[in-house]
Parts: C-alpha cells; sequence; structure tokens
C-alpha cells in the first residue's frame, strides 16, 4: 500500500539541525534553527517562565479539555500585549483571539479562514521568506505570487518593488507582512515605509496577514507593535499572527495566537465562530502548558515586568553580539563592507555569504548556516565568535566570485 512513497526532502532549517546533531566535531557551530542561546551555548527557560510554572502547579486540578479557542483570559492578555490597554480594537470589541500551537499554528488558521470565508486565493509574499511559509499557503490552497524584498545584492530592502507588488494586488488579495525582524533577513521596514505601504494596502482593499512572531526583540515590546497599532485604529481589518515562542523562550510548548481584526463589532462573533470551526477540524483544542505560562505571567505584574527585563536582556544582547560579529569580520576582512549588517534587526541576518560558501563552511569547517546565507545572530557566543569569523574569512578570501 505504500511502496510508491518517496523520502521527502528535509526541512531546510530543522533539516540542517538533524546534521549539526549527527555531527562529532567538538568544534562545530550551530547558527541555523532561530533559537535564542545564552554565551554558554544554551536556549534557557527564563525565571520568569519557571516562577509561573511553580504557581501552575501549585493550584492545577485538572488536565480537562480548553475550549476550542482557549480560555478568554489568554485572549484578553494577548490583544493588550499587541495593542495596548486603551486601543480602539479593545475598546470598540473588534477582536477576536485564539490560542494556536505556535505562531505556525496561527498562520494555518489564518490562511483556511480567508480561503473559505473571504473566497481569497491570491497571497502576495515577498521573497525571500521564512521557508515554511509557502508550504503552510498552498497546503491552505492558495497561490502565492512573490515579489522581490531585497535588492539584487541583499543588502538592503528593495522597497519600490513592494510598493509596486502592493500597487498590483487586487482587491480581496492577502498580503503577509513581517511586522519586526524579518525573518530570514533582518531587514524591516521604517516606520515611514509602513504608513506608505499599508496606505497602498488599505487603498486596495487588501487583506493583511502580520506575522508578529518576535515581539519585543526589535525596539522593544511597545515599539514592534506600534504600526498595527497605528493601522488598525480606525476600522481596518487584518488578522495577526503572534507566538511566544522568542519573547518567553516557550519554542517547545508551541504557545501562539491568532487575533482577527474585524471592521466593526457586529462581524467579531462571526469571525470567531468561524475559526473555531477551522479549529475544530485540525486540532480540536489548543495544548495548555504553555498558554498556561504565557497567561500567569502576563496576568501577574510582578512577573510580568520581571519577564519584561529578561526579554530587553535578551534584545540588547543580540543587538551586541550583531555589532561584535560586524566588528570582528571587518578587522579580518578590512577589505569588505559589513555595514549593511548593522541594519538589520533582531535574531536573525542575511550574512551575504553564497551557497557555495555556506556549503564550504558547513564541509570544511563544521559551521551550520541555512544555504540562503541567514545565520542566528543569537547562536554566537565568546567561545565560537573567533573560530566563526576566522572561518568566514578563509571562505570568502579563496572564493573568487565572493559577495559577502
Amino acid at each position: 500500500m505504500f511502496a510508491h512513497l518517496k523520502v521527502a526532502p528535509p526541512d531546510p532549517v530543522f533539516g540542517l539541525a538533524e546534521m549539526f546533531r549527527a555531527d562529532s566535531n567538538p568544534a562545530k557551530i550551530n547558527l541555523t534553527v532561530g533559537a535564542y542561546q545564552t554565551d554558554d551555548g544554551e536556549t534557557p527557560i527564563l525565571d520568569s517562565v519557571k516562577r509561573a510554572e511553580e504557581l501552575i502547579l501549585a493550584k492545577e486540578s485538572t488536565k480537562n479539555y480548553l475550549p476550542i479557542d482557549g480560555t478568554s483570559n489568554y485572549a484578553k492578555l494577548v490583544a493588550r500585549l499587541i495593542f495596548g490597554d486603551r486601543h480602539p480594537v479593545i475598546s470598540d470589541r473588534r477582536y477576536a483571539t485564539a490560542h494556536t500551537p505556535g505562531g505556525t499554528g496561527a498562520l494555518r488558521i489564518s490562511t483556511d479562514f480567508l480561503r473559505q470565508q473571504c473566497n481569497t486565493k491570491t497571497i502576495w509574499v515577498g521573497n525571500p521568506t521564512w521557508a515554511n511559509h509557502p508550504q503552510i499557503f498552498a497546503a491552505a490552497g492558495l497561490h502565492v505570487e512573490w515579489f522581490p524584498y531585497l535588492t539584487s545584492d541583499r543588502r538592503q530592502l528593495d522597497f519600490g518593488s513592494i510598493l509596486d507588488a502592493l500597487g498590483r494586488a487586487g482587491s480581496g488579495d492577502a498580503v503577509l507582512l513581517h511586522t519586526v525582524c524579518h525573518n530570514p533577513t533582518g531587514f524591516d521596514l521604517s516606520h515611514e515605509q509602513w504608513r506608505e505601504a499599508l496606505a497602498i494596502v488599505k487603498e486596495r482593499r487588501l487583506i493583511p496577514i502580520f506575522d508578529f512572531a518576535y515581539q519585543g526583540l526589535g525596539q522593544g515590546l511597545d515599539a514592534d507593535a506600534e504600526m498595527i497599532r497605528e493601522f488598525l485604529a480606525n476600522g481596518q481589518a487584518a488578522l495577526i499572527c503572534s507566538s511566544f515562542s522568542k519573547n518567553m523562550g516557550l519554542y517547545g510548548e508551541r504557545v501562539g495566537a491568532l487575533t482577527v481584526v474585524t471592521e466593526d463589532a457586529t462581524s467579531t462573533p462571526a469571525a470567531l465562530s468561524q475559526v473555531k470551526s477551522i479549529i475544530r477540524t485540525i486540532y480540536s483544542t489548543p495544548p495548555q502548558h504553555g498558554g498556561a505560562i504565557a497567561e500567569t505571567i502576563l496576568s501577574n505584574e510582578g512577573l510580568r515586568q520581571d519577564w519584561m527585563a529578561e526579554l530587553e536582556t535578551m534584545r540588547l544582547r543580540i543587538i551586541e553580539l550583531r555589532e561584535t560579529f560586524v566588528q570582528r569580520l571587518s578587522m579580518r576582512i578590512p577589505d569588505h563592507d559589513f555595514g549593511f549588517i548593522r541594519q538589520q534587526v533582531g535574531m536573525f541576518s542575511f550574512s551575504g555569504l553564497t551557497r557555495e560558501q555556506v556549503i564550504r563552511l558547513r564541509e570544511e569547517f563544521a559551521i551550520y548556516a541555512v544555504e540562503s546565507g541567514r545565520i542566528n545572530i543569537a547562536g554566537i557566543n565568546s567561545r565560537n565568535l573567533e573560530p566563526l569569523c576566522e572561518a568566514i574569512a578563509k571562505c570568502v578570501e579563496q572564493t573568487a566570485s565572493c559577495e559577502v
């Protein structure tokens, strides 16, 4: 019955992580999967998370199912984090939030929702994007229209192409918008560019899906949400896919949310009912423990303040790592300009390395990065920084076609 099956290609990120684990080289370096790491190379459990779990275990009395969309308190706390306390979306009851298995679950539900309820057939996506985006959209039955996100040298945004694509999109088409800490490039739109782009989204009556997986790791919790808040303040509709994987370190707990923002409160109950209908056919109800952690932290003011401090420490450390990485590379390869890496934001960086250079780094130096040249800045530490920069320098200097 299954003799016809063929082996599926490995995931471009997790497949490399599997190769890294199998590598016996003691000096190996992993810059693939986007998980925050300390200087010891560990992905930590935040102290605020540990204390939240202690509170949960002390009072937990059941492992019964959650509601299909999660708890109402979780929904309120997620909305408060995205919009702040007094935003019109909240006061006008224009939102419906469902607890999902990570941001990935939110993305899949959002695209099923658009396909089934809005007859959306096309989604516009910048190239490059997160490697899993096109598979999610295809599985939901959407056609992906690609547009250039970076210039040909991959060192800055191609804002003209972004505006051109939005201007060509048809009414009712969806558009994927990385809100902050763009994955995989690290290049974000400025506030002025966001305003210009979102004005076209509004004019063309496009449906934005905000991929909001890194709130707090760019400019800060409120600053990272500023453009979402501004755009949705006056009756615009959108879908927001958020996650606590990165900003709470809850990677394995799979804690996310889909927030549907409606144009007025009369549509909110129907939107939530349709989201719940989709969830029921996929996983029925969300996992309990991770959501309880996020809910406990966000509802306990002391834990919330401690979490915000831990998040700020992570954010500032990533900024420092990025700066140090550029400095060390510039010292080893002074003829090459690495200034474009300083312009990037968040955990990821398009390093400028070519596919051939990335493969050589893996095969000769046991340094693992995605073949697009994307690296996880948070995977750099005081022990591997110098070996990493030395290997990159050798690779670049000995490659005639180097483009770093």
